[in-house]
């Protein structure tokens, strides 16, 4: 990939636990704190990937304060405080419309458990008033394309802590998985998935992490 080498990597990262995912909340847009058990996530992917020795030159993350915190915490862990970011709505989570605040027991006993496992995890179902995740790839992975892609290419490290739905959405491109399998795709809260450059250009996966193995969906 131009000039991307051994020496660099991209790494994919979910925001760590939130106050929506400690309740089972529909999040989408909303933009809860992080819990304290979030917050030591955070610093637990931090200190991870300085175990492994990664730096970076440029962070990417959504405009929401989930993810942005992650990061910020990450960097402190990593001492890399002051590092470049960019924040951009494209990394947003996906749109819940009308679920957004809801438990998602309670969305099970209102609309069907199938219907609702159909909003969560399929690839084109629309939950009423929000995004599918087709719709979310449709803004996540031209941002990928544009901005974060390039820096890599050119031989930057890069780091982006997202949301669970926009990195499916961006999974389904960049490591071609089929509409039909995303469904069993999900990333715990601050699991990250580390990405070298392939001989034959391309992105090959080298590892996937979770600080913590008990984790909320």
């Amino acid at each position: 990939m131009d000039r991307a080498t051994a020496d660099t990597a991209l790494v994919l990262m979910r925001h760590g636990q939130s106050e929506d995912n400690a309740r089972d909340l529909f999040s989408g847009l909303r933009d809860p704190a992080l819990t304290p058990r979030g917050v030591e996530e955070a610093r637990a992917a931090g200190r991870s990937l300085k175990a492994l020795g990664l730096r970076f030159d440029v962070a990417f993350t959504s405009r929401l304060r989930r993810a942005q915190d992650t990061l910020a915490l990450m960097l402190g862990e990593l001492g890399q405080p002051d590092l470049s970011v960019e924040k951009d709505a494209a990394l947003n989570e996906r749109d819940y419309g009308e679920l957004a605040g809801l438990n998602k027991t309670e969305a099970r006993a209102r609309f069907g458990g199938d219907q609702v496992r159909s909003w969560r995890k399929s690839y084109e179902a629309v939950p009423p008033g929000g995004e599918s995740l087709a719709m979310a790839a449709a803004r996540v992975w031209p941002f990928f394309e544009g901005r974060i892609a390039p820096r890599f290419r050119d031989g930057a490290s890069v780091l982006v802590v997202a949301h669970g739905n926009s990195l499916r959405a961006l999974l389904v491109q960049l490591e071609r998985i089929a509409p039909e399998a995303i469904e069993e795709v999900n990333l715990g809260t601050a699991e990250f998935l580390i990405y070298a450059a392939a001989a034959e250009g391309g992105l090959v996966r080298r590892a996937a992490i979770a600080p913590e193995a008990d984790r909320t969906a």
